[in-house]
């Protein structure tokens, strides 16, 4: 079975942190590159950091310095770690496998919502 659970979303203040699990199906996230994407209300769903097998990562501008995206292959499980979280960083987020910028392997999960407010 196919399946992304997402978790370890919250409302928090900005300047703080939050640290996102996603857990795939193995058959998903087997030497697939993982990435998380992120979608405001009113506002098209977008890439915010990916991690190839190897480890290699990309980030979007928005991002770059703030969050971490890290993988643990034994528990076929991507994480994304979330520094200095801004108001703009709100959003339900998502993770698939990825493939190339714009196509997705797997099927969409509930993603986990952050909220960064006041």
């Amino acid at each position: 079975q196919v399946q992304l659970v997402e978790s370890g979303g919250g409302l928090v203040k900005p300047g703080g942190s939050l640290r996102l699990s996603c857990a795939a199906s193995e058959r998903l996230f087997s030497h697939n590159t993982m990435a998380w994407y992120r979608q405001a209300p009113g506002k098209q769903r977008e890439l915010v950091a990916a991690i190839a097998d190897g480890g290699s990562t990309n980030y979007a501008d928005s991002v770059k310095g703030r969050y971490t995206i890290s993988r643990d292959n034994a528990k076929n499980t991507v994480y994304l770690q979330m520094n200095n979280l801004k108001l703009e960083d709100t959003a339900v987020y998502l993770c698939n496998a990825a493939l190339g910028a714009t196509l997705v392997l797997g099927p969409w999960g509930q993603g986990t919502q952050v909220t960064v407010s006041s």
